[in-house]
């Protein structure tokens, strides 16, 4: 379960930070990928890294403004043109349908896919199934947009194959059926209990991410106790003001969400093309101040979210 940001700007792109978007690699858990958000310029910014379009099989668009889905024509034809021929969905506000759809038939784009449309009627979740469940809570950004939270189902603990060795359990299929908990019979007569041989169950991660948005309580609701964080950041703390007029969080208040949600760590990402150089730097300390574990999100920066040992 790795994290791949490949656009960390805000509102238009610039030479270091293309707009938004940032891919959920789940290859490992199910070999595909999920993208939330999709600016303008992102599947250039694909060219750079070893993802491979085919994979995505579910789009999540936070909001409708252009710096977020602009990339999104582009990128369902590509997957396409590439071989993409499993269902592709998308989910997102009233109106991503209505956009693409219109996109695709006046540029005459052909797909050899099936693409499937979730628009958001109302908080929730958005889907589930055995090992994810993704909800979703409206955000406060003068238009409807919408934080989302990937939760992965626990994972069952590990064979204790060291100890069932010196019981003397011959390997092989009795390995199995003690992994599913089954109670098994040795030849000797004795009886052996998978569950007693089970290690901890290890606790499923959990992922927010965040559209647009200033402060507001659904943030936090959104982020309790996440493994990962991602935050939007345009603007410094002392542009506080600006900020809540624009409907825009600063540095500042994705930290003290970020602390008050006991998440484990913060990335902040829409960052304006005011910030340059040390700029960036100073809003990554002033971030730090609040909340430890925060980062400055870059292009192409990943990040493995380890499991609890």
């Amino acid at each position: 379960m790795e994290i791949l940001f490949l656009g960390t700007g805000a509102g238009v792109p610039a030479k270091s930070r293309n707009v938004t978007s940032i891919a959920l690699k789940l290859l490992a858990e199910r070999n595909s990928v999920w993208l939330f958000d999709c600016g303008e310029s992102t599947q250039q910014q694909i060219l750079h890294t070893t993802l491979k379009p085919r994979k995505i099989d579910k789009i999540f668009i936070t909001h409708l403004h252009g710096d977020h889905i602009f990339g999104l024509p582009g990128l369902i034809s590509s997957r396409s043109f590439q071989g993409g021929e499993t269902p592709l969905s998308i989910y997102g506000p009233k109106g991503i349908k209505n956009f693409i759809l219109t996109s695709l038939k006046v540029s005459g784009t052909h797909l050899k896919f099936q693409l499937k449309f979730i628009e958001i009627v109302e908080a929730g979740v958005i889907f589930e199934d055995a090992q994810f469940k993704v909800s979703c809570l409206p955000l406060e950004h003068g238009i409807e947009s919408f934080g989302y939270r990937i939760e992965e189902t626990d994972h069952q603990g590990s064979l204790q194959v060291e100890k069932l060795k010196k019981l003397g359990v011959p390997f092989g299929p009795l390995y199995g059926k003690l992994k599913n908990g089954e109670i098994i019979s040795l030849a000797d007569g004795r009886t052996v209990n998978g569950k007693d041989y089970i290690g901890e169950t290890q606790k499923g991660r959990i992922v927010t991410i965040l559209g647009d948005t200033k402060k507001t309580e659904n943030s936090l609701l959104l982020a309790k106790n996440a493994d990962v964080l991602i935050h939007e950041s345009t603007f410094e703390g002392a542009d506080q003001k600006m900020a809540r007029d624009y409907n825009h969080s600063t540095n500042v208040d994705a930290a003290q969400i970020a602390k008050k949600a006991n998440v484990k760590k913060l990335f902040l990402t829409h960052i304006s093309a005011r910030y340059l150089g040390k700029e960036v730097l100073e809003l990554e300390k002033e971030a730090q101040q609040h909340f430890q574990q925060t980062s400055v999100a870059k292009d192409f920066l990943e990040f493995t979210i380890p499991l609890d040992k």
